[in-house]
């Protein structure tokens, strides 16, 4: 049944979400399950990487749903957490929810962020490259506690809280 989901929402093809019918072909779909600290990327509905990341530790939660990448910066430094570097950045919630690459790799696998996707700077700037390539509406970004499936309603589609 995962599959199937990550098919249909790679590609798609009847899918709407808050009144806006989905892109002909996604190309990029970046899942990233909390509860596993990893990050899946599929392109054009293909398994390319798989990577260990860390999401927000307690009282800092990565927000769950189904976003639409909306900005990238290459040398992203934060102005909440005292200019903490962000290299890579890849922005998916107005309040700042960002994946970004981390000096910090020792505790990829656990969760120890403030709220944002940490990744090995390398595996940054591959995803980063990679979206850049794409396109920013070309890309989906799937944060789950747990498999993707976990997002699917009973009436098959995506629950309420996604934001495209």
């Amino acid at each position: 049944m995962r599959s199937s989901w990550l098919s249909l929402i790679t590609a798609g093809s009847a899918l709407v979400l808050s009144g806006l019918a989905a892109p002909a072909m996604a190309g990029i779909l970046i899942h990233v399950d909390e509860r596993a600290q990893l990050m899946t990327v599929q392109v054009d509905g293909v398994d390319a990487y798989r990577w260990k990341v860390s999401t927000g530790k307690s009282g800092y939660d990565t927000p769950t749903g189904a976003y639409r990448p909306f900005r990238t910066e290459l040398d992203h430094y934060s102005k909440e957490w005292d200019d903490a570097p962000m290299p890579y950045s890849i922005f998916f919630t107005p309040q700042g929810h960002a994946i970004h690459g981390s000096q910090s790799v020792k505790a990829l696998g656990k969760p120890v962020s403030h709220g944002c996707v940490r990744l090995d700077p390398k595996n940054a700037a591959v995803l980063y490259d990679l979206v850049l390539q794409r396109g920013l509406e070309n890309t989906e970004v799937v944060i789950t506690d747990g498999a993707i499936d976990s997002l699917i309603a009973s009436n098959g589609e995506l629950q309420s809280g996604t934001l495209y």
